[in-house]
């Protein structure tokens, strides 16, 4: 799949959200006991990285449909990435290895992201 030069920068931002959440939380442990938060960021950020995927393949899907068919179809795959963020949030707050804080930033790099596109982004 061939993504767009948004969907590159969104991803490229999201990894350096992950490494600079990381990179705190070895600062701020400075010990192994950040692993946890860490395998946390990596969840949340691939949780991130596929929304991306996710929704660029919704885009251009709905790019060919009728607007009533498109319109259910965005609002379908907006609810599949809500699930998605829930279903590694409560994975993230279950499993004892994984901090739910290093989900929850990971997941929150999606976010902003965006805010990121929109505030550097030519028009």
């Amino acid at each position: 799949m061939k993504l767009s030069d948004l969907a590159k920068r969104m991803v490229f931002t999201i990894g350096i959200i992950a490494f600079i959440c990381i990179l705190g939380s070895i600062i701020y442990y400075r010990s192994l006991n950040f692993l946890p938060f860490m395998f946390g960021v990596f969840l949340g950020s691939t949780l991130s990285i596929i929304k991306v995927f996710l929704l660029e393949r919704a885009v251009n899907a709905a790019l060919i449909m009728e607007q009533k068919r498109a319109g259910n179809y965005v609002s379908l795959q907006h609810l599949l990435r809500l699930l998605l963020s829930g279903v590694v949030l409560v994975l993230g707050a279950l499993v004892p290895q994984i901090n739910l804080w290093g989900v929850a930033a990971g997941i929150l790099a999606f976010q902003l992201a965006i805010y990121n596109l929109k505030f550097t982004s030519k028009s």
